[in-house]
């Protein structure tokens, strides 16, 4: 495994397992902060037309009495609901985008494991299980301040217990999906490169398009240097490996062959069916 960080005030290196070092940008503290109340106005707003239907529901005549009116039940799944818009917004966002919230992907934040693997649903409620605590004293997030300026990562509480970072998204780190897969090449998707990456995993949720971002990846990838060829791996390799959840054996592992893995299995899967 080669998955050692290497901090430093602004910046965190991991190294790949090719032995490739990709440097994140880690995320300010002022836009980390401004995703967060951005999610939480979400939150709030979203908890407020909730309320608002069940008092339209309940009858606005009864408003200053309302909770002792309303059907008990109501009021049971109206506490309910809050408590899940609440509590699980930020782990079921963090899950389904691969480690963004509606903020963090307008202000490009991402949350990783400090390995540089996408965050599973483990890691996305541990992370915001310890928001509470974070949070306190209620809603000033003083804990979190601290712990995030004391720590070499820019980490809280959270990011400490689940073993998380929140990294930036830099465009200039490798070239974009269009520059690379805009100009026409001779096809040499199939072509193996590195050591055959086995893993388990169901490929049948894999859509089309995605398959196609694959091939014209490993189709043009010896036109770019090490670096951004290992970035653009990186990138391309990343929200399949969330998608799917393989199974596979780490010390073996590298982007680029797990990606020549799957681009063979799944022709071979849909080689009569095309």
């Amino acid at each position: 495994m080669s998955a050692a960080t290497v901090p430093t005030d602004e910046t965190l290196v991991i190294e790949t397992p090719e032995r490739v070092p990709l440097h994140f940008a880690l995320a300010s503290t002022g836009n980390r902060f401004l995703a967060c109340a951005f999610d939480h106005f979400l939150q709030i707003v979203v908890i407020g037309v909730l309320v608002l239907s069940v008092l339209w529901w309940v009858g606005f005549s009864n408003l200053e009495s309302w909770a002792e009116n309303a059907p008990k039940w109501v009021l049971a799944l109206l506490l309910v609901a809050v408590f899940a818009l609440w509590s699980g917004y930020f782990v079921l966002f963090e899950w389904w985008w691969s480690g963004q919230t509606p903020g963090k992907r307008w202000l490009r934040l991402r949350v990783i494991r400090e390995d540089g693997r996408p965050v599973t649903f483990w890691e996305a409620s541990i992370r915001n299980i310890v928001r509470l605590v974070d949070m306190e004293p209620f809603p000033f997030y003083s804990v979190g301040l601290v712990s995030v300026f004391v720590s070499t990562r820019d980490q809280r509480l959270g990011d400490f217990v689940a073993g998380t970072v929140v990294v930036r998204e830099r465009e200039a780190q490798a070239p974009t999906f269009d520059q690379v897969f805009s100009a026409p090449t001779a096809d040499a998707a199939l072509r193996r490169s590195f050591k055959q990456v086995n893993f388990r995993a169901d490929l049948s949720p894999l859509a089309v398009s995605e398959v196609e971002v694959v091939e014209a990846f490993l189709r043009r990838r010896w036109d770019m240097e090490a670096m951004p060829r290992q970035w653009m791996a990186w990138r391309v390799a990343t929200p399949l490996l969330y998608k799917l959840r393989p199974d596979y054996d780490l010390s073996d592992f590298t982007y680029e062959g797990f990606l020549e893995e799957l681009l063979h299995r799944y022709r071979a899967a849909h080689r009569f069916s095309e």
